[in-house]
């Protein structure tokens, strides 16, 4: 396990070391516009250290059936993610940047890792070291984002609109808050009526009745209408009730297909880009 490689203290992301055995002197995803650099400059930890400091790993039922993970404080975004089950194995959907032993022999328990997805750079956190975890197993990310991937172990680079990990689990790229931007689509969800896991891709927000649409959250940056317009016809032939976010609670539990377009029609009425018929 990499205990002592750099972890991000703003966003969370795990970096390897460069080619003399340094530490980055600068957090690529943090400088970037639509991330930030904290108010106290560059700040680095890693494993080892958040281990001292008594972090561990939260691992929960987010609905009943369904089982999220997250960093405990919270570090970074503090998003948490979600062990994803069907067949062929379970997805981890996102990730985190806190493991250790007690957290991946609960994994263990409810049934393991066969595959790790990422919705877009600010949740790659720790994504080598859930993979080392169990296997090695794949990490799927989109080309697209491929220039902000911090450690390439595992990585799995796919292209195009949509792409079926896992029977049943699909990526597909909206392009939403990165041109990588990812979503899942889970078939089945829960109880058969199809769901979609959504990070902040497209995210719950305090009224769970709605989903919102950034190109940056905490520089409060719009997404571009285009780029909204072309997700909404990437999920199109895609039917989900359910709609997991990126944190604890963000969920919608019924009409979420709907709801996502409700949503985008809102936010297109109100930076004056009105495109319903295109919808």
């Amino acid at each position: 396990m990499g205990d002592d490689l750099p972890i991000c203290v703003t966003c969370g992301v795990q970096y390897a070391l460069d080619a003399a055995g340094e530490r980055p002197i600068h957090c690529m995803i943090c400088e970037e516009e639509r991330q930030y650099v904290g108010y106290d400059g560059q700040q680095w930890t890693s494993l080892s250290l958040l281990r001292e400091q008594g972090r561990r790993v939260d691992v929960r039922e987010e609905v009943p059936g369904l089982w999220g993970l997250a960093t405990a404080p919270a570090l970074g975004i503090g998003q948490r993610a979600l062990l994803v089950p069907g067949e062929s194995g379970t997805v981890m959907w996102d990730s985190i940047s806190y493991i250790d032993d007690d957290a991946i022999a609960r994994v263990t328990e409810l049934g393991g890792i066969s595959a790790i997805a990422l919705s877009h750079p600010h949740f790659f956190s720790s994504m080598v070291e859930w993979s080392r975890a169990f296997g090695d197993v794949p990490i799927y990310v989109h080309e697209r984002d491929a220039s902000w991937v911090t450690r390439n172990e595992n990585v799995v680079l796919w292209s195009g609109p949509r792409h079926e990990i896992v029977p049943g689990r699909t990526l597909i790229n909206a392009g939403v808050h990165f041109a990588g931007g990812t979503v899942m689509h889970w078939d089945s969800g829960l109880d058969g009526r199809g769901a979609l896991c959504a990070s902040d891709i497209f995210t719950v927000v305090a009224d769970r009745r709605w989903v919102g649409f950034m190109y940056s959250y905490p520089n409060l940056i719009p997404e571009h209408p285009d780029t909204i317009t072309k997700a909404l016809e990437l999920i199109a032939p895609y039917r989900f009730e359910a709609l997991y976010g990126g944190w604890w609670d963000r969920v919608i539990t019924e009409d979420a297909h709907a709801r996502v377009i409700a949503s985008a029609q809102r936010y297109l009425d109100h930076i004056g880009a009105d495109q319903r018929s295109t919808m």
